[in-house]
């Protein structure tokens, strides 16, 4: 059960974040959104690549891994880089933010076939969802859509990822290409994990800090 309820309650902790933070950006958040890149990455690297390649091919699972690297640049070309916490607010743009709410519900729902009943990763989506929920529910708010139009996003975008793992587990066809669709999302969490933390960022201090949470991230991923 933890498996579909664990990423639900990543966004509404990240919604109630961003209702308490009073929509202004912390560097809380920026240092959480660092543990998550590290947590993330490190997962990744240490159950979710050598699972992948236990089961297909050396150069097949390179070929789809870059096929989801290739993927997530093409869908934050979309997003502006939503994905890893680059949002920006546009409030004379009265429009629904639609190419927004389709690249992040692309990206949430495929980020959910790589859960599986007592597999780890859960908990690395767990982490890497809660800032980015803060980050897109702080935008959502500053801009000019509507409270019904606000809530039907975070909704959407709340159960694309037990979708995607339902359909992982449940599905055949889907089974028989689950290793493919992981290597493809280990493509993705690659480029997204390394991109927040290599992001250069003003203040010594805060470099620091978040130098100490990505090993801190490293470090709980290692033990889990």
């Amino acid at each position: 059960m933890n498996t579909y309820l664990l990423p639900v309650f990543a966004i509404v902790i990240g919604i109630i974040i961003a209702f308490v933070t009073k929509n202004q950006k912390s560097i809380g958040t920026k240092l959480l959104l660092s543990f998550s890149g590290a947590f993330l990455l490190a997962l990744t690297l240490f159950d979710l690549l050598p699972e992948v390649y236990h089961h297909l091919e050396a150069k097949q699972t390179g070929f789809f891994i870059m096929c989801g690297i290739l993927l997530q640049i093409i869908l934050e070309f979309l997003s502006q880089g939503a994905e890893h916490g680059h949002v920006q607010t546009h409030k004379e743009d009265k429009k629904f933010p639609w190419v927004l709410f389709i690249s992040l519900c692309i990206h949430s729902f495929l980020e959910g076939f790589p859960i599986h009943h007592y597999n780890d990763m859960v908990y690395g989506i767990l982490i890497h969802k809660i800032p980015i929920a803060t980050l897109i529910t702080t935008f959502l708010l500053q801009s000019s859509s509507s409270k019904l139009q606000i809530a039907a996003f975070l909704v959407v975008f709340m159960i694309m990822t037990p979708l995607g793992s339902f359909i992982s587990n449940n599905m055949v066809l889907a089974t028989e290409y689950i290793n493919y669709i992981n290597a493809i999302v280990i493509g993705i969490f690659l480029h997204i994990a390394t991109t927040i933390l290599f992001e250069t960022s003003e203040g010594h201090t805060f470099n620091l800090s978040k130098l100490v949470v990505i090993c801190f991230g490293v470090f709980i991923a290692n033990l889990i």
